[in-house]
């Protein structure tokens, strides 16, 4: 059901035309757009995610379109757009649901910076025209597990975690046309680019106090087929979280630097 594969490309350093994040004055960091955030709870937070971009200068737009929270026409008035996980799934039959998936479609025609973490990947996948299901023995991923960069996800951020934390029952396959950026063991696809709009099935926003909320709210989750006790989230953290978090700033950089093709020619004419 879940599909995998391979893509050539060449190792680099970083994003292309991008130089290393330098402080910024405030008068600069002012001038930024805001990201706009959309999250699925009412006492849920952009996490690790937000905190590397306000690092950056940007401000963020938070809106929960499940409590009633309009999205943008367009994202002319911002820097680019998160989609945040949650307990439901992209097939679900809610409103709110189906009004996200079809609402990235701004994003991707406007080529604007676009991320989905876990629920948002998924919603990116579907709106691509993947497949989102739950594994077909079963299986979950809840806790750390090994992820491996394919070449086109090495020259897009040399420096990936080989572990990251994980919190889902459903993935999906890799849609047609995008770049497969990184792979997994039961979940195979677990990061993916469609031009300037990215998939991620694991959750680098989790922060410690938002690890020990998960595992003690969700702490049913824990008996699921394949997922990690509650003690090894946080031994497996202690280990793993130094690479997460610095690939994590390193990606938002460059993430957040890409603009849409069409600015990129009149840019070069």
């Amino acid at each position: 059901m879940f599909q995998s594969g391979k893509i050539n490309g060449e190792n680099v350093l970083r994003f292309p035309g991008r130089a290393a994040a330098a402080p910024l004055a405030p008068a600069a960091a002012a001038s930024l757009l805001p990201v706009l955030i959309v999250l699925h709870q009412e006492t849920s937070t952009p996490g690790r995610v937000g905190n590397a971009l306000r690092a950056l200068g940007h401000g963020l737009d938070i809106r929960r379109p499940r409590f009633g929270d309009s999205l943008p026409e367009t994202l002319d008035d911002h820097a680019g757009a998160v989609i945040f996980g949650g307990p439901m799934s992209a097939n679900d039959p809610d409103d709110f649901v189906r009004r996200e998936i079809d609402w990235i479609a701004v994003p991707l025609r406007e080529q604007r910076p676009f991320l989905g973490i876990c629920l948002g990947a998924q919603m990116l996948a579907m709106q691509l025209g993947a497949r989102v299901a739950p594994h077909p023995q079963g299986r979950t991923e809840i806790g750390y597990y090994p992820i491996r960069p394919t070449p086109a996800g090495l020259a897009l951020c040399r420096h990936w975690p080989d572990h990251v934390y994980h919190w889902h029952r459903e993935g999906f396959e890799l849609p047609r046309g995008a770049e497969l950026l990184a792979e997994g063991g039961d979940f195979p696809i677990q990061a993916f680019r469609s031009d300037n709009a990215f998939g991620f099935q694991f959750h680098p926003d989790v922060t410690y106090a938002m690890m020990h909320r998960w595992t003690t709210r969700g702490h049913e989750r824990l008996e699921s087929p394949g997922a990690r006790p509650r003690h090894h989230h946080f031994a497996d953290r202690a280990i793993h979280d130094v690479a997460e978090r610095a690939w994590l700033k390193a990606f938002l950089d460059g993430w957040l630097a890409r603009m849409p093709l069409s600015m990129m020619s009149e840019a070069a004419e």
